[in-house]
């Protein structure tokens, strides 16, 4: 069992609290304090403007003296690794910072979000020093009263179980779908290894005039990774699987496929950039439910993959963009490529957009049933059916004026989900 011995002979916690004076009015704080443009997806934004009031929050990331910009990714252990990048703009040209805040499992809403913020208030210290706001600015420092011994009894492997379902209905329609996953991970600098086995039912009800049509799919698999790192950009690996579904007619579905990746980027890098240059080559061997449109009832395939995955966040937006290609060896016409991209962008002030979408060539449908579907069993989803492409896309243009400033937070008539409900 490998042990983690933490002697701390002095934990920091540190409280920043900011003073006002009675005769200070709102004009006064605008004018001396900070601004500061909160760029997080992944914060409670009213909290933190309840909580850290000794700031100003604009709306226009060109009128910020600090550009606080957030990214997230997951734990080995199943929370999350918050980094935040203190960016200084205008007269703090120069001076940033990144700070990372680590949530656990088992961590509630309200804990992660008040550790984010203790976290932002130690960040924007060393701004809020350079503005007329220092003198109201103190910092308190806890001793820990003893040592800490902390021993991982798991040697990092966790473990998680899921079961969900739905209902829903009408006097003439139904729908219900369970599921559930069992799941077991391990990352560590040095590996990364997760398996996965899901369970999945989907039914419908129509009860018609004189008939009454149900529709159900079903499908199992056991998914893992196994990856090995070779340092900050090369690593080697494989993905392993068991699947079956009845909506792609397969009653049973083998496939192993090693493969090796480079990152052009450290992947130490990577929650503000990367890009992810995959190889594999794999054996599936498939079952059919039943026959399908090549005569086949079982078969084994070698084939290929190459993915390509590029992602940066910057002040002025992210993007993100995906490339897969595959081809089986025994035949190279039977290949798919597939691009998704996805762009947020801020163009000026107050004016953002996002726009998403991609596109795949599909020509490897190797588990077509033979004779096609009915004109029921494509309407309630219950087979696949033969296409070329599959295409989808997405955008919104925001444009926002008014004030810069956006301190104020007032809850009143908002976020219950409750209501009446009306039927138009």
């Amino acid at each position: 069992m490998k042990k983690i011995i933490c002697f701390i002979l002095f934990i920091s916690v540190i409280q920043v609290s900011f003073a006002q004076e009675p005769t200070e009015t709102i004009d006064t704080l605008r004018r001396d304090a900070l601004k500061v443009f909160l760029d997080c997806m992944f914060c409670d934004e009213d909290y933190v403007k309840r909580e850290i009031p000794f700031v100003n929050y604009v709306r226009d990331r060109k009128e910020a003296q600090v550009h606080l910009m957030v990214t997230s990714q997951r734990t080995g252990s199943g929370g999350r690794e918050y980094t935040f990048h203190f960016l200084g703009q205008n007269e703090f040209t120069g001076m940033s910072d990144t700070l990372v805040y680590v949530s656990s499992t088992d961590n509630t809403w309200d804990e992660t979000r008040e550790g984010q913020v203790d976290l932002i208030k130690l960040g924007l210290v060393r701004y809020v020093v350079k503005t007329p706001f220092a003198k109201r600015i103190s910092v308190n420092f806890e001793q820990a009263k003893r040592e800490e011994l902390v021993e991982d009894k798991w040697n990092s492997w966790v473990f998680r179980n899921r079961l969900s379902g739905y209902f829903s209905g009408e006097s003439s329609y139904s729908s219900h779908s369970v599921s559930g996953s069992i799941s077991v991970s391990k990352v560590t600098p040095e590996w990364k290894m997760d398996f996965n086995v899901r369970y999945n039912i989907n039914g419908d009800r129509f009860e018609l005039d004189d008939e009454t049509l149900i529709s159900t799919r079903r499908s199992k698999s056991f998914r893992s990774t196994i990856v090995k790192s070779l340092g900050e950009h090369w690593s080697v690996g494989g993905r392993y699987g068991i699947f079956s579904s009845t909506y792609s007619n397969y009653k049973l579905s083998l496939n192993f496929s090693p493969g090796i990746e480079y990152d052009i980027f450290p992947y130490s890098e990577s929650t503000r950039k990367q890009l992810r240059i995959l190889y594999s080559v794999g054996y599936r061997f498939n079952n059919y439910e039943d026959t399908t449109i090549y005569d086949k009832t079982k078969e084994g395939l070698l084939g290929h993959n190459l993915d390509i995955a590029f992602e940066v966040t910057q002040k002025w937006g992210s993007v993100e963009a995906f490339l897969g290609w595959n081809n089986y060896f025994h035949d190279w016409s039977k290949n798919s490529l597939s691009l998704n991209t996805y762009l947020n962008l801020r163009i000026a002030k107050g004016l953002s957009f996002n726009l998403g979408g991609g596109a795949s060539m599909i020509h490897n449908q190797l588990s077509l049933v033979k004779g096609g579907a009915s004109t029921e069993e494509i309407l309630l989803r219950r087979k696949q059916i033969k296409t070329q492409y599959y295409i989808f896309t997405h955008f919104s243009i925001t444009y926002t004026f008014g004030s810069i400033y956006s301190n104020v937070v007032n809850p009143r008539f908002g976020g219950s989900g409750g209501g009446m409900v009306f039927y138009y």
